[in-house]
């Protein structure tokens, strides 16, 4: 079991407030993605649920008992830091059979929850080298080996793949996936990146200056934004924004299209634009343009569009796909 409910949680620092009274709940076995801008409060609320940090007020159930007041350790939840902070003078075997060996277990249980967790992360080819010679994806997965062995109530990763490269950021995403899938435990996953909690999560909670903006699944969130700040943080490139005549015969103060939501043309269409640069990415073509009095806006197409800096395009939203907001940036309608 590994369900885990806060109630009305505040963090303060002397007078500045970083989390302002969140309400969540993270089900049993759920894969649950913080996500945010820098300094909204992620890795502070997943602090706060390992109690690495206090609470100022509120409370944290962890299958359903108060784990507010009670430290790290006795919270039965495993966390996987940004920093691998593996012993350099350990071998693999060592780092992840460290914390069993504090706990003084048997040494035969320890070596098959080493063996146990060494398979399911490739790691047993690698178990009596050093952590030197090791990749950086590597060393990650000896980080979450050392977690896997404890067998937590939940798993919390605290941007784990910012120290990877681009390719093994890819990698490790769809390891820590497999991971999920086969160990079925509850997991809280911390990034800035979009993409990755598109990709992993069940569950998104989108933070906003200490507040949840709003919690769904990734195609939830991409969907039905419920405001203009999820509008803009979901989706990679960013939903088109247009205010003016175009909202306003449309009921709204501000209209959001997704690039794939446009339509192009060279003929005729809305909105009158220039290209400024097109992105070929072979199977799509990503299409920057300026347009007149809407301002910058991102289309995708599908394939090869032969467009040059400069062109004249027309852009037609696709109606049914708009997403329309009032003057407080809230969803207007279903």
């Amino acid at each position: 079991m590994g369900s885990i409910e806060l109630k009305s949680v505040r963090k303060s620092f002397g007078a500045v407030d970083v989390i302002n009274g969140v309400n969540l709940t993270i089900p049993d076995g759920a894969f649950t993605v913080f996500v945010g801008p820098s300094g909204c409060g992620k890795s502070t609320l997943l602090r706060l649920i390992a109690g690495l940090e206090d609470t100022s007020s509120g409370q944290i159930l962890i299958d359903g008992k108060d784990a507010t007041n009670i430290g790290p350790a006795q919270r039965g939840l495993a966390m996987v830091f940004q920093s691998y902070a593996l012993y350099p003078h350990m071998s693999v075997r060592g780092n992840i059979a460290f914390a069993l060996k504090m706990a003084k277990q048997p040494v035969d249980v320890i070596d098959q929850k080493v063996k146990r967790a060494a398979g399911i992360l490739n790691l047993t080819d690698y178990l009596d080298r050093k952590p030197r010679q090791l990749s950086g994806g590597q060393r990650q997965r000896v980080a979450i080996g050392r977690a896997i062995v404890r067998e937590p109530k939940a798993f919390l990763f605290d941007e784990p793949l910012s120290n990877l490269d681009a390719a093994l950021r890819v990698q490790m995403r769809l390891e820590i996936g497999d991971l999920h899938h086969s160990l079925k435990t509850t997991m809280i996953y911390v990034t800035h990146d979009q993409v990755e909690a598109m990709t992993m999560a069940d569950q998104i909670v989108v933070l906003d200056r200490g507040a949840v903006a709003q919690v769904g699944s990734p195609l939830e969130l991409y969907n039905k934004p419920n405001g203009l700040f999820v509008a803009r943080f979901i989706g990679s490139p960013t939903m088109n924004i247009v205010t003016g005549p175009s909202a306003d015969k449309r009921g709204a103060a501000t209209i959001g299209i997704r690039p794939e939501h446009l339509q192009l043309s060279k003929t005729s269409g809305e909105w009158s634009a220039r290209v400024r640069i097109a992105e070929h990415l072979g199977s799509d073509t990503f299409v920057y343009v300026e347009g007149e009095g809407v301002g910058p806006m991102t289309v995708r197409a599908e394939g090869e569009a032969e467009l040059k800096p400069g062109e004249r395009v027309f852009l037609t939203p696709i109606e049914d796909r708009l997403h329309k907001f009032d003057k407080d940036g809230k969803r207007i309608g279903a």
